[in-house]
């Protein structure tokens, strides 16, 4: 995304300038890249799009058929396949006959994670090796000294803080939310990449799972403050019981929210300061190319601003994971772990 749909950007709206003397829509241009697909679409050469085809994997319910085709069948929404079509851009599929279908294709964001888990892999499988091979005790270099610095963060800054001695047993929860959001926020900053994380689906499933353990992992400390929190009358207790349980499902929906609005909203600004080029150009095109450097200077800023923002939001995510976790398995008769729970709250 980003400084890759800068080419896109420039097919699109000469195809749309010199066809019927049509208007650069940018709207529809930054929704279209901001959107999941079933193609890996990265630039128009000549009125022709230039993509990678993914796998469309498709179960009709009513038939009971299961159907298994390359995106490319589709010929960009000009072609019917089995009963299936999809628009223009194939962001979309449905059938012809208006039958239910259940979709397990591999999309453009679904292989993006797929190879943000492979990197994951890689590099986690290959420090491993190191440690095998070398021990504990010899100092980490090159990327195993940066993934150790990373790891003794989280450990020290997050779970000991948030969750107290029982931080342990989260590690590889955090650890795995940490490096997941902040590889796939890199990789969505590549030219031509996803915007994965930028898709509230993606950061409603993280936010999830965030909800399940913390729901599985409270004690009976927890559920007693939840559902009767003590030392207040009746009445108020009722209220109180009723706003703690809305703020329950709050948590999950705030962590889900803050990540997809905060990753969508970079790659949209970065679009639109971009697609102001084409907006200049249709007025005069001495004042597009005027402006060509203003907007490429801003969007390498932002560019800039949003490697920052990729590891903050990654760190923002998994703090908040281990705070709502620390408040599941607060135990009352550890007043100090209770009150460092409720600073790092605080904080």
């Amino acid at each position: 995304m980003t400084l890759g749909s800068i080419a896109p950007a420039l097919a699109e709206s000469h195809a749309e300038a010199g066809h019927e003397e049509k208007g650069f829509d940018a709207s529809s241009t930054i929704l279209g890249h901001v959107q999941d697909a079933y193609d890996w679409h990265f630039f128009d050469w000549d009125n022709h799009p230039v993509s990678v085809p993914l796998p469309v994997i498709l179960y009709n319910k009513e038939q009971g058929t299961l159907d298994i085709f390359m995106s490319s069948r589709f010929e960009h929404g000009h072609a019917e396949v089995n009963g299936y079509q999809a628009d223009h851009h194939l962001h979309t599929i449905t059938r012809v006959d208006g039958q239910a279908f259940l979709d397990f294709s591999i999309t453009k964001n679904v292989m993006s994670m797929l190879i943000g888990v492979a990197l994951m892999l890689w590099m986690f499988l290959a420090i491993a090796k190191k440690y095998t091979r070398s021990g504990a005790h010899v100092a980490p270099k090159g990327m195993q000294n940066f993934l150790e610095m990373c790891i003794v963060f989280i450990r020290d800054e997050v779970a000991k803080p948030n969750i107290g001695h029982k931080y342990m047993r989260f590690m590889p929860l955090l650890l795995t939310f940490f490096f997941f959001i902040w590889i796939n926020n890199m990789l969505g900053l590549l030219p031509g990449a996803a915007n994965f994380t930028g898709n509230i689906a993606v950061t409603a499933a993280l936010a999830l799972v965030t909800f399940i353990v913390m729901l599985f992992s409270a004690n009976k400390h927890f559920w007693g403050h939840l559902f009767n929190p003590p030392g207040v009358p009746m009445g108020i207790n009722i209220l109180l019981t009723i706003i703690e349980i809305i703020s329950l499902f709050i948590k999950p929906i705030a962590l889900m929210i803050r990540l997809f609005a905060n990753i969508l909203a970079g790659h949209i600004i970065i679009l639109s300061i971009i697609s102001m080029i084409f907006i200049f150009a249709l007025m005069n095109e001495v004042a597009g190319w005027g402006f060509a450097p203003v907007s490429l200077a801003f969007t390498l800023f932002m560019y800039a601003l949003e490697l920052l923002v990729a590891a903050i939001q990654a760190f923002i995510f998994t703090n908040l994971t281990a705070v709502f976790i620390g408040q599941s398995v607060d135990e009352a008769h550890h007043p100090d772990e209770a009150h460092g729970f409720e600073g790092a709250a605080h904080h």
